[in-house]
């Protein structure tokens, strides 16, 4: 099995309803998603696939829907206020933690036609959440 990984970096801004923590309160993160993709053989040009096909795709998901944008639970008291100010955000149905954005962004490059091996999302220096569906 041959695997290349290609990493990509953004921002969002979220908060965790309910958390017990400082992340129920409204902040930011600059995360790296590492994208694993596997292929049992190498294409035509001895590759499992280009590096850039991964980035074009994944990047213009994230530019779309993650980046910079602030994301939210659907139920967040909040989002009333920022329709009212014409704020991006995206209104999600599960909690906007890192393993949920991980979980969105694998499959986002399977249905693109991508044999996604695993997405892993550095929230932090420090810490990281992985999807994969194995």
């Amino acid at each position: 099995m041959f695997t290349i990984t290609k990493e990509v970096y953004f921002c969002y801004g979220h908060r965790l309803m309910d958390h017990a923590g400082k992340c129920r309160n409204l902040h930011g993160h600059s995360v790296k998603a590492s994208i694993a993709i596997q292929q049992e053989e190498l294409n035509g040009q001895g590759m499992v696939c280009d590096f850039a096909d991964i980035k074009d795709c994944v990047e213009a998901y994230i530019d779309r829907y993650l980046d910079h944008n602030f994301l939210l639970h659907k139920n967040d008291p909040i989002i009333p206020m920022l329709i009212e100010n014409n704020e991006r955000f995206l209104a999600l149905d599960e909690h906007p933690t890192a393993e949920v954005l991980s979980k969105m962004i694998y499959q986002h490059l399977k249905q693109s036609g991508f044999n996604v091996a695993q997405v892993v999302l550095w929230e932090t220096a420090s810490a990281y959440a992985c999807y994969s569906e194995n």
